[in-house]
């Protein structure tokens, strides 16, 4: 078994990467989702999010009519006021134990398995210490890059799901990418600490080439280190 973590800035396109991998037998828990589901209505996690954020007098309406919390105005608040980190050392945690559990539960199935994590923010909750140690919790840890006008192309074309946007329109959106990207550690930093990088700005069949080349090397390395535990326990 390996617990692989899969990470990349906003626009990388690691999402895409990830469901390439999933088609070729890998598991993957998608931090992102992970975090959606433990922030719905019945769950520790939104609780404890209205709780701390009502606090602020300068705090939007954080749930919509049905009771579900507004992410779009959460996630506004926390990037305009600089409060990212607070509602990190909230979500993270939760999340963290999440991956955990669910990975345990697949290798309890399946034990020669390869789980892999996507996550933005593998190394920057580490650094922030709103998940301290994350990094070190894999066996290997995979960075997709981009080159940053794409990242920021893919960001609009995806936050304007389609809709032809005015120049204003685009230029906010643009705008509020850098400052996302400005909010992430950069991939020279994020490099030198990764296993593999998937350099994802041309054809998809190079993309999927370096995903099978990783995966090979991946299997190899599974294969490896079940021989060591079958030596050991001889």
């Amino acid at each position: 078994m390996l617990r692989v973590g899969l990470t990349g800035g906003l626009g990388s396109g690691k999402s895409t990467v990830a469901s390439l991998f999933a088609n070729r037998g890998v598991y993957v828990l998608e931090a992102d989702q992970i975090g959606r589901e433990l922030m719905q209505p019945s769950q520790s996690v939104y609780a404890a999010i209205l709780s701390h954020f009502r606090q602020f007098p300068d705090a939007p309406a954080l749930t919509l009519a049905n009771g579900q919390l507004d992410r779009g105005a959460l996630a506004r608040y926390v990037f305009s006021t600089n409060r990212l980190e607070e509602l990190n050392r909230i979500v993270h945690p939760a999340v963290i134990a999440e991956q955990e559990r669910r990975m345990e539960t697949i290798f309890c199935e399946n034990p020669n398995a390869i789980a892999m994590v996507e996550s933005a923010l593998i190394f920057e909750a580490d650094r922030a210490g709103t998940a301290p140690g994350l990094s070190r919790r894999f066996d290997a840890l995979i960075l997709v890059t981009a080159p940053e006008s794409l990242r920021l192309a893919r960001y609009v074309a995806r936050a304007s799901g389609g809709r032809l946007l005015s120049t204003e329109e685009r230029i906010a959106l643009e705008e509020d990418g850098r400052r996302r990207i400005g909010m992430q550690m950069t991939d020279a930093e994020k490099i030198p600490r990764c296993d593999f990088v998937i350099e994802n700005s041309g054809p998809v069949k190079k993309t999927e080439a370096a995903v099978e080349d990783i995966l090979r090397r991946l299997k190899r390395r599974e294969h490896a280190t079940a021989g060591q535990k079958a030596g050991s326990i001889k």
